[in-house]
Parts: structure tokens; sequence; C-alpha cells
């Protein structure tokens, strides 16, 4: 009875790939046609390959501002993120005081609240303090996402490991700075990346909050490509280079971390 399963799972497994890589690859082919083509007929490949829509993007101000104003405020945003967490989750996974339950819970509440929960107060408050249309105003308001998450990331690994490091490390005269910055967090470099990698995503790619907390000078690629629709009809080509462009941080970050992530899908907290 092995055998048969056996002999379907590489035939399942290239299914999935074909559903998986497909829209990529359509998304990817689009962006190297004219719209003309992409409009009239299915093709599977360019029949009039051109970089036009590329061009576009890297000449247009407005198109690679944007993103430049997106890894601005994501580097700000996952910089902070894990600051704030780091000492959090440490005292989460190390102390036991009253209510501690109750509060690591409601941090995980913020996390699956939506965000138009928070537009209204995050626009009211940024207009009042003048923090509106700025790349820390936006880095800001996804703490409110990113650091419940990454807190709750962090205490998983955190707990992994032994507590007679700690006491060993203040038996021999560490301070605590220097024991979590040398001992300590090289321990859980694994669980930094996993929690890097999440913050940095959701960051990148939520819209609501980047597009209504800025209009012009911090303006993120995910609200430039709405500049694609026009009088005179959607451009294709350039949304699909776009979306394209917009994957590379994505890939390149998952790239560098994917060990830890692979560590923190066995260790659960993935």
């Amino acid at each position: 009875m092995s055998e048969p399963r056996s002999a379907w799972r590489p035939l399942f497994l290239a299914l999935y790939l074909v559903f998986a890589i497909l829209p990529l690859y359509w998304m990817l082919n689009m962006s190297f046609k004219t719209n003309t083509e992409i409009v009239g007929e299915l093709t599977l490949f360019p029949r009039e390959f051109t970089l036009e829509h590329y061009r576009t993007i890297f000449t247009d101000s407005a198109w690679y501002s944007g993103y430049i104003n997106s890894l601005i405020y994501v580097a700000i945003n996952t910089v902070i993120s894990l600051t704030v967490a780091l000492p959090a989750a440490y005292a989460f996974s190390r102390y036991r005081f009253i209510g501690d339950k109750h509060v690591f819970f409601w941090l995980l509440t913020n996390r699956m609240t939506p965000p138009a929960v928070f537009l209204l107060p995050f626009f009211q408050l940024y207009t009042s303090v003048g923090l509106m249309d700025t790349h820390l105003a936006v880095a800001l308001a996804h703490l409110v996402f990113n650091v419940p998450l990454a807190v709750w990331i962090l205490e998983g690994f955190m707990s992994g490991v032994p507590r007679e490091i700690d006491e060993t490390a203040y038996v021999d005269g560490y301070s605590f700075p220097r024991f979590f910055l040398t001992i300590f967090l090289p321990l859980i470099k694994a669980g930094v990346g996993v929690a890097a990698f999440f913050c940095f995503m959701f960051s990148w790619v939520e819209l609501l909050l980047a597009r209504t907390l800025t209009s012009v000078n911090a303006k993120p690629i995910v609200a430039t490509m709405t500049r694609t629709v026009s009088a005179s009809g959607m451009d294709w080509g350039v949304l699909a280079a776009a979306g394209v462009l917009t994957i590379v941080p994505g890939a390149i970050v998952i790239w560098f971390v994917r060990h830890y992530i692979a560590k923190g899908f066995a260790m659960g907290r993935v």
C-alpha cells in the first residue's frame, strides 16, 4: 500500500510547484510585454520583448522614490520592533509576575486586530503632532502589530535557553547588558532572524496605514502602484513590473534568513 502512495507524491509536488510558481511567472511574463499584447492575446512568452515598463519605473521619480520610502520606514520599524521586543520577550520568558499571561494575551490581541481599527486614532494623533507624511509615522504605526509578533516569536526561542546560563553569567560577574549582548543574544540569533523577517514583510506589504498616513514625501510603493489606473485604462505592464520589483526585497530577506525560518518552524514558533 505504501508504494502507490509514494508514487503519487512526485505528481502532487509537481502540481503544487506549478500552481505556486505560475502567478509569479505570469507577472514576470507580463512585465516584458507591451500593453497591447497583454490585453489582446494570451501568450506564454513575450512576442514583442520590451523593457519600457522597467525603464518607466527607474526614470519616474514617483516610482523609485516609493521604493526608497518603503525601505526606509520598513528598516526603521524592524529596528525599533526588535529593540522593544527583545527585553519584553526576555521578561516574559524569565520572570513570573501578576497578570503576565493576561498582558501577553493582550499583546497578541493587538496583532490580531485589523489595521483599520487604528487608522482614525493614528491619523488624528499624527495630524496634531506634525508627523503626517513622514517615514517615522508609518514605522511607529506598524509597531502596534510587529512588536507583539516579535515578542511572541522571541519568547519561544528564549524559553528554550536554559536558565542556568543566566545564573552562571551573573556568578562570573557579567552585568546584564554585557551578558545579554555577548552571551544570550548569540544563542537566540535564529529567533532574531525570524522576528526580523516577519516584521520586515508585514511593513513591506501593509497598505492601509501606509497609504493613509502618507501623501507625498513618504509615499510608499504600495500606494504608488495605484497610479497605473488612468482615464485611458490600466497600465498592466508597469503594474506587473512594479509587482516583480516589489517581490525582490522580500526574496532577498528570505534568502538570508531561510535557515532561521526553518528552525522557527521546527520549534513551533512560526
